[in-house]
């Protein structure tokens, strides 16, 4: 900031205090000005905005403290100075507590009073920096990446909307590729503990062990391999939010631990004694039939209740087809700005196809799609023959099972995949051991 733009005002009694102070500022090329009584302070703070007041603690009338007291009434913004010709404790510790930024002792040293105010407008510049950064943190965080004009997509918007300034703890359900991950991190980004990180934990696919060293963390030495120690997604989560990913896939005693962790949000490390806390909001996210699981054993009721206490459901896109198009030139535009390609729209024949298509994989297999097209499209629009084969040969049939559905898809995905399975598994959005299950259920085999 230009030295012109700095307001600094001299509240002093005694005149030559004034003058000199006046003249010093003035030569250093500041904007400066003076009032000898707290009433003429107050009325030059009208229409004026000053950077630093200098005020003097002994006046006649109102004194510096009551005018301190008085200015942060009006305003925080100021940094106030306190001058004092008597220096005692008590009266500093009085001014500070009321919120001046430190005071200096008569006769004023002009070196050390320079420091104090170039200390002062860096500590100023400081917070105004910190405000601009949050103010854009909050602009970004509430633009989000959800797409959609639907019914179904504005009521998730409204729950969003209802449940993010809270600290309720948020269950999100869903098929696989819905965008219950961008929900949660719309949730945590318009709750006030979005200025802290938002953890995320993918439960599926890891063992008991694993598991509860990803969550709690380890001491060294807590078991083979545990060389230093290391923090749980937990204890990083502290003053944040911890995403539990696939929720229904934990296995019972972690269940119980988390249980326990939820409700006192104290913990220990694996391996060790020492009992820390970690202040979290909880949400989590599903695609399984937690009521079932319930009843079936293998998921606690207890937890159950302490996590569905607010549900957003997302709806499969197959039951949201008026979002398609959006969706479509929404990633359209993101890969052919990550690509540097100039493919601006769809034909009329390849929109169709999108539209016409089922969707077992959700919004995650639209992405795809309109990704893969990016990547092979030769013109200025994608054509029908720019879309995966499944897409153009398969239209959206009528009383097709959703069982019949996901087999053709886990098959389509797989055989793209050249049969990868954690490739694959990562496109489905689902752990390697649940893709060798469906495998199984299908009776699915690698073309030869």
């Amino acid at each position: 900031m230009n030295k012109q733009d700095i307001g600094i005002l001299v509240v002093d009694d005694e005149l030559i205090v004034r003058e000199s102070l006046t003249k010093w500022f003035r030569e250093d090329g500041f904007r400066v000005d003076a009032a000898e009584n707290g009433a003429a302070a107050l009325r030059k703070l009208q229409g004026n905005s000053w950077n630093i007041m200098l005020v003097d603690i002994k006046m006649p009338g109102m004194d510096g403290i009551e005018l301190l007291q008085r200015i942060r009434e009006i305003t925080k913004e100021i940094t106030v100075i306190i001058i004092t010709a008597f220096a005692s404790v008590d009266s500093a510790v009085k001014a500070l507590k009321e919120g001046a930024y430190d005071y200096i002792t008569k006769p004023i040293d002009p070196d050390y009073l320079d420091h104090l105010i170039e200390k002062a407008l860096k500590e100023q510049q400081l917070v105004r920096e910190n405000r601009q950064l949050r103010d854009t943190v909050s602009e970004l965080s509430t633009a989000g990446e959800i797409i959609g004009d639907s019914p179904e997509i504005r009521n998730v918007m409204e729950l969003i909307h209802t449940v993010a300034p809270t600290d309720t703890t948020v269950m999100i359900r869903g098929e696989s590729g819905t965008g219950k991950e961008l929900v949660a991190r719309a949730i945590h980004n318009g709750s006030p503990r979005r200025y802290f990180p938002i953890v995320t934990v993918n439960c599926g696919g890891m063992t008991e062990t694993l598991l509860e060293s990803e969550l709690f963390g380890h001491e060294r030495g807590a078991f083979t391999g545990a060389q230093q120690r290391r923090k749980g997604k937990v204890e990083l989560a502290d003053g944040g939010t911890l995403f539990l990913d696939e929720i229904g896939n934990i296995d019972m005693k972690t269940q119980m631990d988390l249980l326990r962790v939820i409700e006192t949000k104290q913990f220990t490390r694996v391996g060790g004694t020492d009992i820390i806390r970690s202040d979290f909001r909880v949400i989590c996210a599903t695609n399984k039939d937690l009521e079932q699981a319930v009843k079936d054993g293998i998921f606690r009721e207890d937890l159950f209740y302490r996590l569905n206490v607010f549900t957003v459901c997302l709806p499969p896109l197959r039951k949201r087809p008026g979002d398609i198009a959006q969706l479509a030139h929404y990633f359209l535009e993101k890969y052919t700005r990550a690509m540097t390609k100039t493919v601006k729209s769809f034909t009329p024949e390849a929109m169709h196809a999108l539209k016409g298509y089922d969707w077992p994989g959700n919004v995650r297999e639209l992405e795809n799609a309109v990704e893969r097209a990016v990547v092979v499209c030769k013109g200025p629009s994608i054509e029908k023959d720019d879309l995966p084969v499944q897409t153009v040969a398969a239209p959206r049939p009528d009383g097709r099972k959703l069982e019949d559905i996901e087999h053709r898809y886990i098959a389509e995905v797989l055989d793209e995949t050249g049969w990868n399975i954690t490739r694959s598994a990562s496109i489905l959005d689902i752990d390697r051991v649940t893709l060798y299950h469906k495998i199984e259920k299908f009776g699915l085999k690698r073309k030869q």
